[in-house]
């Protein structure tokens, strides 16, 4: 059989060039069969050879480049990471759920000192968002050639004037606004957005006043982050409890959320609680009473959405004896700490839940202004795994504000738990309730927006070491001039202190904390307000206002263009 030949690239070109060079004298002459050399890569050197080398000169390039300049870090500044201001803040409002007789304020604030300019701060009424058009291309458009693509429309100017159908306005930072919120038993949920200098530290509180019997009191919630999880414990679905989970989806999807309830004998299965879809732009309250399956003396509500993010936040309303929103509880953790229980408090019932797969056996402390000691009678409560236990306090305070917290008896069996407290306050035998929830420190900044004259009671405490926090009162909504003062925290201790009130004010104010040594610290403040002889109050925790975030720096790493 007749071998097959092989040519090499060299037997396509003419003869004249296919032609091989003698070797000159004394070269070794090639080995019989060797295929020739192509006469494109010069002795020994193919295509590939060619490639690997151009590679080599390209990463030898960058790799100078890289070792020539290295990524800049700003002077003074950590390797690892800096803190950078933000530039948008969103938050969310709850429905209302004023009834017929109620009025809601809403009151925005962004603290001075952003080192960013421009932007904007409001706050506005949710709506849907507009529907994408849904018209088919005409058939006469569609055979028309494809034409040059147009130049792009110039963009529109850049504006930093809030939406004409906004609520509130910020005009500027350091000055808080108050304005009306929508009205109605149905009115909607609410959206608040910052940008530029307004961002960092932006915060919004809601506060509603009801006179209506079957929902008397003084209801406060600070408006808070859109997320995908959020508990609350101390609802209750006895009689003459309307207690509503009020969900707000900001976003242009629907959500997708789920809602689970935990009682004394553990989870309560319910179907209609399970894929409630939230419509873009929409608010929906779902009355605990139609979930439960019964009469439930103590509920923990945990709200879970599996698609998408909403504002989730709960109502309590106990009839005559007072109604308030049921706060976000700190996550699930071995030890919570819940400020804020006013001095003169009647009763308090603290309720707490054991969400994973082990008992909790926790300690009970009051933090005075000492420090921390037991409540005689009640030194301990006892959760078994998947369930909520619940004990009456009754007058705890015993004429001193405290804070409450829990812990593990045993330090070597700590067990993650979720914790809530009702507080009642009453005179002349009217009273009105509000609820504390596990908090969270203040971090370096926290701010509660609503503030009135002669009003409000601050509740510091440390649970670490002795602490200064810097209180900063803002001008008045209506003018007045920023009042601080620094307020000296003892270990382990509470302090309770009126809220300094800006000189001339004018209108509503915000009160701004800053921890400037040792702590952790946990703060709340009481807005008291009574009206018709009825000591109404409600009660807001303050949380690191997340005006910052942290920025890692690069690293110089030529090994990442060879991994």
């Amino acid at each position: 059989m007749k071998k097959p030949t092989f040519k090499s690239p060299s037997a396509r070109l003419s003869p004249a060039k296919a032609k091989a060079p003698s070797a000159p004298a004394g070269a070794p002459d090639e080995p019989s069969g060797a295929v020739p050399a192509p006469a494109d890569g010069g002795a020994g050197v193919t295509r590939t050879t060619q490639s690997l080398l151009a590679a080599a000169v390209v990463l030898a390039a960058v790799f100078g480049i890289a070792e020539l300049r290295p990524p800049a870090v700003a002077k003074g500044a950590a390797a690892s990471a800096s803190s950078a201001q933000v530039e948008r803040t969103a938050l969310v409002c709850p429905q209302p759920l004023q009834g017929l007789t109620g009025t809601t304020t809403l009151t925005g604030f962004t603290p001075p000192g952003a080192t960013a300019g421009g932007g904007n701060g409001f706050a506005a009424d949710l709506v849907p968002p507009p529907a994408a058009p849904t018209a088919a291309p005409s058939a006469s458009a569609a055979a028309t050639p494809a034409a040059a693509p147009a130049a792009p429309a110039p963009a529109a100017p850049a504006t930093d004037a809030p939406p004409a159908d906004a609520r509130l306005a910020l005009a500027k930072p350091g000055v808080p606004v108050a304005a009306p919120a929508a009205n109605g038993d149905t009115a909607p949920g609410s959206s608040a957005t910052a940008t530029g200098g307004f961002a960092p530290g932006f915060t919004v509180g809601q506060t509603t006043t009801v006179t209506d019997q079957r929902g008397l009191g003084l209801s406060g919630v600070t408006c808070g982050l859109a997320g995908t999880g959020f508990w609350f414990a101390g609802a209750s679905t006895l009689d003459g409890r309307t207690d509503y989970v009020s969900l707000t989806n900001p976003g242009s999807v629907a959500a997708v959320v789920d809602l689970k309830l935990y009682g004394d004998k553990g989870k309560i299965d319910n179907e209609a609680a399970t894929g409630l879809t939230i419509a873009p732009g929409a608010s929906q309250s779902v009355l605990l009473s139609t979930l439960s399956k019964g009469p439930v003396a103590d509920l923990a509500v945990q709200v879970v959405a599996r698609s998408g993010r909403v504002g989730a936040a709960l109502h309590a309303a106990d009839g005559s004896k007072g109604a308030d929103w049921v706060p976000v509880s700190a996550a699930p953790a071995p030890v919570q700490v819940l400020p804020g229980l006013p001095a003169d408090t009647a009763s308090a019932r603290l309720v707490v839940a054991a969400p994973g797969d082990d008992d909790a056996d926790l300690k009970i402390e009051l933090s005075g202004k000492n420090g921390w000691f037991t409540p005689a009678g009640n030194e301990s409560i006892h959760v078994k795994a998947g369930m909520v236990a619940a004990v009456d306090l009754g007058k705890v305070t015993r004429d001193e504000v405290a804070s409450l917290r829990v812990s593990p008896s045993d330090e070597k069996h700590p067990t993650p738990v979720v914790a809530g407290l009702r507080v009642d306050r009453a005179d002349k035998g009217k009273s009105d309730a509000a609820w504390l929830a596990g908090a969270v420190p203040v971090g370096k900044r926290a701010t509660v927006a609503d503030n009135r004259s002669k009003a409000g009671t601050l509740y510091l405490t440390s649970t670490g070491e002795a602490a200064t926090v810097r209180v900063t009162s803002s001008a008045g909504s209506g003018g007045g001039t920023p009042a601080t003062q620094d307020v000296q925290i003892p270990a382990g201790g509470t302090v309770g202190l009126p809220a300094p009130e800006p000189a001339g004010l004018s209108g509503t104010f915000a009160v701004t904390l800053e921890t400037v040594s040792g702590g952790p610290v946990v703060a709340a403040r009481m807005l008291a307000l009574p009206l018709k002889d009825v000591p109404m109050f409600t009660i807001q925790s303050f949380a690191d206002d997340r005006s910052t975030v942290s920025v890692p720096h690069a690293a110089q790493d030529p090994g990442l263009l060879v991994r």
